[in-house]
């Protein structure tokens, strides 16, 4: 049986808070099992807005922009949606949860 992390001594859990940008697009692809391309795309597109290490380097993501990117995902993957769409479902939601 696998220990769990919490099980090993040696393992250190840190909280993170949520909008910490702490994700580059590289985890997020493997995460997501989602295309750089697409990832890079709801950026362009002003879906997430992550934080940048530098002058247009490396974007770095927190887990709600994760959280929203696997959300926009599955419309994407599983429902055939496209970007300019997704924005409208998006915004839509956005009214709903309001």
């Amino acid at each position: 049986m696998r220990k769990k992390p919490q099980d090993n001594p040696e393992f250190i859990e840190f909280e993170i808070d949520i909008d910490e940008p702490i994700f580059t697009t590289g985890v997020i692809q493997r995460l997501l099992d989602m295309p750089v391309w697409v990832i890079k795309q709801l950026d362009r597109e002003g879906v997430v807005t992550p934080n940048r290490k530098g002058k247009l380097t490396s974007r770095l993501y927190s887990k709600r922009e994760l959280k929203k990117l696997a959300h926009c995902w599955e419309y994407i993957d599983k429902k055939g949606v496209k970007i300019k769409g997704l924005k409208v479902i998006l915004e839509l939601e956005e009214k709903i949860d309001k």
